[in-house]
């Protein structure tokens, strides 16, 4: 699978770590239009496809962006613009956060998905289907 931006570089792809993302139809880790487009595929299928940001990683939400204070990171963590930082979420889960902007003391992390608010392109070639 390859996600593409807009202006055509690629966001991610499964293809150059070799490993095959792993997509749960059903479970609500995946939007609806998201599901409508893969539903049906079977192994061996190809299927490119735009997603507005709403409908692929949700718009960007202001209320995810967060001002913190340097004394709130370890003393020797490097905090500069596209740093991922790692925040513990509920239940024990992590929630990544990237590093906008550093002023002084103050940092300004970003909750949102890195993709949130962006148009998105799918290439997928199925590889299996595996029903429960």
């Amino acid at each position: 699978m390859n996600i593409i931006l807009e202006d055509g570089s690629t966001a991610d792809s499964t293809k150059a770590s070799g490993k095959p993302a792993r997509l749960n139809i059903g479970d609500q880790s995946l939007s609806p239009a998201l599901e409508a487009q893969i539903i049906n595929l079977v192994a061996g299928d190809k299927h490119t496809f735009t997603l507005e940001a709403k409908d692929a990683f949700g718009e960007s939400n202001p209320d995810a962006i967060h001002h913190m204070d340097r004394s709130r990171f370890p003393a020797d963590m490097k905090l500069e613009p596209g740093v991922i930082v790692s925040f513990a979420g509920p239940g024990g889960s992590e929630i990544p956060g990237i590093v906008r902007e550093t002023l002084g003391d103050s940092i300004t992390v970003d909750l949102n998905h890195p993709l949130a608010g962006r148009k998105v392109t799918f290439e997928l070639d199925v590889v299996k289907v595996i029903t429960e």
